[in-house]
């Protein structure tokens, strides 16, 4: 299974971002570990995984502390060992997928955007909440992952633009 795996840690200048390699890590203290290694002194540091154009894995730690851990569904752990390792041990669903995307509608309902058409297809597990007080709530990432036509690597990108560091993550992934 072929991924790329994206650090963003927000630190006393800013944000950076940095491609981490996860082939060598034994479990998911291992992946956490290398988060911490990108920038230790981070208040902020997240790891999104994409997975072969489907699966996102997001995994954030405050102060190098608290791992939390969303994933976009939750097949991704039967499919690989990236996906047992990173969300094997997590047992908590992510909110009701159908009420994060009837509320992001309502939320989006005065804008004129073209926003793709969601589907509940996926099962996404984990902490949805783990953006909110970066400005994207749960319901809003439930509703990005379920949007049609969504890559996990579009994700990224609308995650990236609506917290702040976007243009790091560009600019990682065209180099």
């Amino acid at each position: 299974m072929s991924y790329v795996a994206t650090a963003a840690v927000r630190g006393k200048d800013g944000w950076s971002a940095a491609e981490l390699e996860l082939s060598g890590a034994a479990d998911i203290e291992e992946v956490a570990d290398q988060l911490r290694e990108v920038d230790p002194y981070a208040e902020v540091s997240l790891l999104f995984v994409e997975a072969d154009d489907t699966y996102l894995v997001i995994m954030r730690l405050d102060q190098g502390e608290d791992l939390r851990v969303f994933g976009s569904d939750s097949a991704f752990a039967h499919e690989s060992r990236l996906g047992a390792m990173l969300l094997g041990d997590i047992e908590i669903p992510a909110l009701e997928i159908e009420e994060a995307i009837a509320e992001a509608e309502a939320e989006n309902e005065d804008e004129d955007e073209d926003e793709p058409a969601a589907s509940p297809a996926a099962d996404p597990v984990g902490d949805a909440d783990l953006l909110a007080d970066l400005g994207v709530s749960a319901h809003r990432l439930l509703a990005t992952c379920a949007g049609e036509g969504m890559l996990p690597a579009d994700i990224t990108s609308e995650v990236g633009q609506a917290i702040g560091c976007g243009d790091e993550l560009e600019e990682l992934r065209e180099a």
